[in-house]
């Protein structure tokens, strides 16, 4: 008789690396958010990455490889092609007697094991890794060295052609030649910024240089400054790679850039905006995983995750999505339509742009030159018989009205509005001339969200002095500083010396009950709502945040830059 497989969680909790409650508590969360029961026990904190993979170890009886270790096992990248280890994030150690020896996170995953052998056509042996570790190891493999850009800029300085680079002409046709030294500078700039995580690349023209910026976790740093005479040969080359018009500089243009860049596709969202001394290039980076990190890694506390998982899971009605640009908002709605996107349920959407490609769902693209606009979309939506509708953005009274009629009608409707906070959705949306008793009515839940910084995990380290201005502009007294433990950043090659590596988000999450509709229904003014919304148990995005803090994910002056606090004045100076 086959010996029954021990559970990863009884596995962790006879280590005592977490107790009963924990365990209890991380497999509601995972059962209603459709996660494994590891990877929810890191999002909520019970134990790391490496506690899973020694249990996943022990667990498939299988060994477990730590690549921080002086004695780890070396990798071999030429063991693999580069597209499997980037899309799998599997390291391969070696080959012996026809059998290739691999590092993996989830031994559960038969898809890469399926594709492994029939890539490889041989026999696989498995070891079990932290996967950030082998995510980190894979980043630092395949990327360029660190003075890849500047060894660029020292062969366009030897360039028998580089003097002619500020000649537009000359640097439009440079710029076509896929061996010329400009092209080998941008592909190196774009590969750069992917493997740092940056999420934007800014070419920003100067009076006498070409200003290079990534924005890294929502912060920009500078990275490196390109010679003037370069910068003709460097906007033409972008503007061929995205299919603009490169005659034309008077104007701002829209294009996008598809490639793969170490063996991963990723679409780039690319925009030319005439500045004084030149157009100014952004390239949004927009990377197929990262609007697939599931539920449990957006940053939700428990009571939070099972309030989401609940609401989007309603046959009708209206869920909101609150917050400036660049708050994680669409992510967030990706997150719930991949949780959603099941065979016996139809989902379309409309958005301007479609930044990511589901499979699965039907998605249209605004086109407002020809009429397709949001509002011509959301009523052939409903001819279509979808069972969930996401639209973009509710900008106006005829897309509100729209959304709020296919809610009624039996609908669930995703969508973002631009506002500071989950009460302001109500009032916002009755400004526009949409009626309060529809507002009312059809509205289920609100959700304001910003994101913040999360510290470093291999440097952060325990605040002995906090500085108290930023613990009492969230609300951190002396005794919760006693309970939970406040951490600083410090900074480390694993974190760019910044101290802080990945965003998670910090909500506010309004859930509409009888009181707040017979405010809608009023036209309450927004302090009225948010008082009855805090009195039937709704967390500000601040006290969301302090919790954060206190758990040790992030820090007090990251929440109050970011979160709706009220009395914040010059940070900055304030750190002085």
């Amino acid at each position: 008789m086959a010996r029954q497989r021990r559970k990863l969680g009884q596995i962790l909790l006879r280590w005592e690396i977490i107790n009963q409650q924990q365990l209890e508590e991380s497999l509601k969360v995972a059962e209603g958010a459709g996660r494994k029961i590891g990877e929810t026990l890191v999002e909520l904190g019970h134990c790391s990455q490496d506690d899973v993979a020694k249990a996943l170890a022990v667990q498939f009886d299988m060994e477990y490889i730590d690549l921080d270790a002086q004695n780890a096992v070396a990798t071999d990248f030429d063991l693999l092609p580069a597209d499997i280890i980037q899309k799998f994030h599997v390291l391969p150690l070696e080959r012996n007697d026809g059998k290739l020896k691999v590092l993996l996170h989830d031994p559960m995953d038969l898809e890469l094991l399926d594709v492994l052998r029939f890539r490889m056509n041989c026999e696989i042996e498995t070891a079990v890794g932290a996967e950030s570790k082998i995510r980190e190891h894979i980043s630092r493999m395949l990327s360029d060295s660190s003075n890849s850009i500047d060894q660029a800029v020292r062969e366009l300085s030897i360039d028998r052609n580089a003097e002619r680079l500020d000649d537009e002409e000359a640097a439009a046709e440079r710029a076509e030649d896929a061996n010329a030294p400009i092209v080998r500078l941008v592909n190196k700039i774009i590969a750069e910024a992917v493997n740092t995580r940056a999420s934007d690349i800014h070419v920003e023209p100067m009076a006498d240089r070409v200003r290079l910026r990534y924005r890294v976790d929502g912060v920009c740093h500078e990275r490196d400054n390109i010679p003037k005479r370069m910068q003709s040969a460097m906007i033409a080359r972008l503007k061929i790679m995205s299919t603009m018009n490169i005659a034309e500089r008077r104007v701002p243009q829209d294009g996008r850039i598809k490639l793969n860049v170490s063996g991963v596709p990723i679409d780039f969202r690319v925009s030319a905006c005439p500045a004084y001394h030149g157009e100014s290039m952004v390239m949004r980076i927009l990377r197929p995983d990262s609007v697939r990190i599931g539920l449990a890694s957006l940053g939700f506390q428990p009571d939070h995750l099972d309030m989401f998982s609940r609401t989007i899971r309603r046959p009708n009605g209206i869920f909101l999505v609150t917050g400036p640009t660049g708050s994680g908002k669409t992510t967030t709605l990706y997150s719930a339509l991949d949780t959603l996107n099941r065979p016996d349920r139809k989902i379309i959407t409309a958005e301007d742009p479609v930044e990511y490609n589901f499979s699965g769902i039907n998605q249209c693209q605004v086109r407002e030159d020809i009429g397709f606009t949001f509002a011509a979309i959301l009523r052939t939506m409903l001819r279509q018989a979808p069972n969930i509708i996401l639209v973009g953005e509710i900008r106006d009274q005829e897309v509100g009205e729209v959304a709020i009629q296919a809610a009624l009608t039996g609908h669930l409707v995703f969508s973002t509005l631009h506002t500071n906070d989950a009460p302001s959705a109500i009032t916002r949306l009755i400004d526009m001339g949409i009626k309060p008793f529809l507002v009312a009515s059809s509205l289920q839940a609100i959700m304001a969200q910003r994101l913040v910084r999360v510290l470093c995990e291999e440097c952060k380290t325990p605040d002995d002095d906090p500085n108290p201005y930023f613990l009492r502009l969230i609300g951190i007294t002396d005794e919760d500083t006693q309970a939970g433990q406040i951490m600083r950043p410090v900074g480390c090659a694993n974190c760019a010396e910044t101290g802080y590596r990945g965003r998670k988000g910090v909500f506010e999450f309004m859930q509409m009950n009888t009181e707040l509709r017979d405010l809608a229904f009023k036209r309450a003014a927004t302090n009225q709502v948010r008082r009855a919304a805090i009195t039937s148990g709704m967390r500000t995005l601040a006290e969301d945040g302090r919790l954060k803090v206190l758990a040790g994910i992030t820090s007090a002056e990251e929440v109050a830059r970011n979160a709706q606090v009220e009395g914040l004045i010059d940070v900055d100076q304030e750190d002085m």
